[in-house]
């Protein structure tokens, strides 16, 4: 039976070690870890995403096959109401599950838990942006097959994914069964007791329309309480002996393609699926409408075939790889790592859409897929450098929310613009208030992202368009929500800043460090734009208010012991007792009462550290070094949140070695499971921090202040590190050694110019001629912070 054409792929060659640092490979099964493989070798393009189930769908720790922003909405129930409290919660779920394919040898269904495993590789090609696998097995009946798969999730096709496989019997005739499935409401395991997990919702699909043409199908579904609709549909090729045959069948909540027939060895039978996906309000595009869109989709990617698939995507990446990659010398592991990092980054979002990116991407249904204030704090300043156009689509979505995030204020009886803690489609979603609605500083976080891509970009047509009614909304909030003293400054009272284990505080350095840039980076955008903001009902006074309140912010300091206060008051708090803390007691909020941790000096995740990161020019060098060494001994790093910016602050106050090793923590989150969390999904704010670690710490990069500047400083074990970025339409390369660093823009034209400073000499660098200056030697920085009792990061500077 011949159907078409498709790819027939070789096994790669031997792979160099060079090659191995663009390929994360597992080569066992290793069934009490799939959750975690899955998450790991999950295939995104910021619009679909599909984790790395095995084709088969079983064994599975968690299946998903995800649509941006495809959610249902659940009731929340408190045992006590309150004014305000979020009713509703929304909750990724997933969408019909095109991957799925099945095999049968002489009757018995292809499973690696049963009959003999010969061998089994999968591999993530970071490079090709596939996924691959090879599998040997032999059938409880004694019947030997090969099979081979690859898998791909389009990057410049927003709709597309694919799925190329093919098997041969090796040692005698068997009769093969392939089953192409296309799945809806497939079962999803129970939510654990973490409250970080997911919920999970049973059978949230109901059924709109569904048809089977030939080979092919689509299958049409609706949420009954978000008022969403979402269309898959499949379109195949099959290339297989005369003697194998096809029939197809359908149901509302499948579609099936059965490709059946004896093969000899020497023969295959290939298969290559395409499938589209979108989805739309319920009370937009109809339903036989959605499906016709892609169906045409599916037909179109068919019609290029799976080839024309993997050329484009290695194009695609081949581009963002000019960018985003980083040169990592000394450290193979690490290479590997932050190479795995930067292509989850590359794929969890896109520039032409209308979607953001949530905390786990599309990776997996960890925290509900909830959009959290970790993209815009951790993602997005990444993206911003190394991918503009993503950076821009995720704050037209904050801007497309700007009417619920209004409205929520007016319901908090606050002035401007609340954006939720925890959302999926604009609403908030957390019930958890003390940590939920009091962390106000979402608001600054999202205006600071906002004024780092215009910086970055001088994009002035997105000022004007979505960035100046954010900067201006937030800015009023802070402005109504801050009180003034009879001292004549401003505070910020009963917030919940970066540091979960220290609720409604007054005063958050962070928080008030945060909205003191809001105000001021409104004042400034509204003063630039005076017809602009004169739509917005901004006048000469309330820019004024913003400025004052700016100027008069509250930042507590503890002039006896030398240091700032997380928050007014923290360092008169009790200590926490770490001696009698076992190692099994962490996490702390898993094992204690949160009024226990709330009253004690304990930080979950980085926060006044964090704010030193973001802010570095309103602390002195010795401010950095004693903060960092007063509140390292306080970081249980419970949240993976911490080891970033603790990487960052480190390396600028020269201890080279506990940040080498605290980078290593957060590249290494998910590639080594550490918080036992990856079989929800990637942490993609650890993956971004860990860039982040790389050339904020390293490499020394600030730009608090609207322009470049570099003091960079290498640790033992890096030899070489070198990194891109877009800094205003430009390239610009970064090559860093023990003895210089050198600055160029290897695309640009001879008379392009970027102003730079590197160790506070100022810099042109043009694109006629690389720079080259010396490295400082690096100050001794007196003896290395102690973090809590077994809770320092692995050593892994001294390797």
């Amino acid at each position: 039976m011949h159907t078409g054409s498709a790819t027939d792929q070789p096994p790669p060659a031997a792979a160099t070690v060079q090659d191995e640092s663009w390929r994360i490979r597992r080569t066992a099964a290793d069934l009490e870890r799939l959750g975690e493989t899955e998450s790991v070798f999950a295939l995104s393009n910021g619009w679909v995403g599909w984790r790395g189930v095995l084709d088969e769908g079983a064994p599975c720790g968690m299946p998903g096959s995800y649509v941006n922003g495809f959610h249902e909405r659940r009731e929340l129930s408190y045992p006590e109401e309150g004014y305000a409290f979020p009713q509703a919660s929304d909750t990724v779920i997933s969408a019909p599950n095109a991957a799925l394919i099945r095999l049968w040898v002489d009757d018995e269904p292809l499973d690696i838990r049963t009959g003999t495993l010969r061998g089994h590789e999968r591999v993530l090609d970071l490079r090709a942006g596939v996924l691959r696998r090879q599998t040997e097995w032999i059938s409880p009946g004694g019947r030997r097959v090969l099979l081979r798969s690859t898998r791909l999730v389009s990057l410049p096709r927003r709709p597309v994914a694919a799925v190329h496989y093919e098997v041969e019997p090796l040692d005698g005739p068997a009769e093969l069964r392939v089953c192409s499935d296309l799945l809806a409401n497939e079962r999803v395991p129970e939510r654990s007791e973490d409250p970080r997990a997911a919920s999970v919702l049973t059978d949230p699909l109901t059924a709109e329309a569904h048809r089977t043409t030939g080979l092919d199908g689509v299958l049409v579904h609706r949420t009954e309480r978000s008022g969403q609709r979402v269309a898959v549909a499949v379109s195949h090729l099959v290339d297989a002996p005369d003697t194998v045959t096809a029939t197809s069948d359908g149901t509302p909540d499948r579609m099936r393609l059965t490709v059946a027939g004896r093969l000899h060895p020497g023969e295959r039978l290939r298969l290559t699926k395409f499938a589209a996906y979108e989805c739309a309000p319920v009370d937009g595009t109809p339903a036989d409408e959605l499906a016709d869109l892609v169906v045409a989709e599916a037909d179109a990617a068919r019609a290029d075939g799976f080839d024309a698939l993997l050329a484009d995507q290695r194009a695609s990446l081949d581009a963002a790889w000019q960018v985003a990659d980083v040169r990592l010398d000394g450290d193979r592991e690490l290479q590997q790592a932050v190479r795995f990092a930067m292509f989850h980054l590359i794929q969890a979002g896109r520039p032409d859409g209308d979607r953001t990116i949530s905390a786990k991407g599309l990776t997996g249904n960890g925290y509900d897929g909830h959009v959290l204030w970790d993209t815009e704090t951790y993602v997005l300043p990444v993206l911003t450098y190394l991918a503009p156009a993503v950076a821009r689509s995720a704050l037209a979505w904050r801007h497309a929310h700007l009417p619920e995030a209004r409205e929520r204020a007016a319901e908090l009886r606050l002035t401007g613009a609340t954006f939720p803690w925890r959302t999926i489609g604009g609403r908030e979603c957390s019930g958890y208030w003390p940590a939920g609605t009091a962390a106000l500083h979402v608001n600054a976080d999202i205006a600071d992202a906002v004024l780092r891509y215009v910086a970055a970009t001088d994009d002035k047509r997105f000022l004007a368009e979505a960035g100046l009614e954010l900067l201006v909304e937030t800015a009023r909030l802070w402005h109504g929500f801050g009180h003034w003293s009879d001292t004549g400054t401003f505070h910020l009272h009963g917030v919940t800043g970066p540091d979960e284990y220290a609720a409604l505080v007054n005063d958050n350095v962070f928080t008030n460090l945060m909205a003191r840039r809001n105000l001021r980076g409104a004042a400034d955008a509204a003063e630039r734009h005076p017809d602009l903001a004169g739509r917005l009902g901004v006048g000469p006074a309330e820019i004024a208010g913003w400025r004052a309140a700016a100027d008069a912010m509250f930042v507590p300091y503890d002039r006896e012991r030398g240091v700032h206060q997380q928050s007014a008051g923290f360092t008169t708090q009790p200590e926490w007792d770490f001696a009698n803390t076992d190692e099994d007691d962490y996490p702390l909020l898993l094992h204690f009462p949160y009024l226990e941790l709330y009253r004690r000096q304990v930080v979950k995740q980085a926060d006044l550290v964090l704010a030193m990161q973001l802010h570095p020019g309103e602390f002195t060098a010795d401010e950095k070094a004693r903060n960092l060494a007063y509140y390292e001994a306080r970081t249980v790093r419970d949240s993976s949140l911490s080891a970033a910016p603790q990487a960052v602050l480190a390396a600028e106050v020269g201890h080279l070695d506990l940040a080498y090793d605290l980078f290593a923590e957060s590249v290494s989150q998910d590639l080594a499971d550490l918080g036992d969390k990856t079989a929800d999904g990637l942490h993609l704010a650890s993956l971004a921090g860990a860039w982040l670690a790389l050339v904020q710490g390293f490499g020394g990069l600030r730009d608090d202040r609207g322009v470049l500047s570099f003091d960079p400083r290498l640790p033992r074990r890096i030899d070489r590190l070198a990194f891109s970025l877009r800094w205003r339409r430009h390239r610009l390369r970064v090559t860093l050694t023990s003895a210089e660093a050198r600055y160029e823009l290897p695309d640009a034209a001879h008379d392009a110019e970027v102003e730079l400073w590197h160790h506070g000499e100022r810099l042109r660098v043009t694109g006629a001629e690389p720079v080259t200056r010396p490295m400082p030697p690096v100050p001794d920085p007196g003896p290395e912070p102690s973090p809590p009792p077994g809770r320092r990061p692995t050593r892994r500077s001294a390797d």
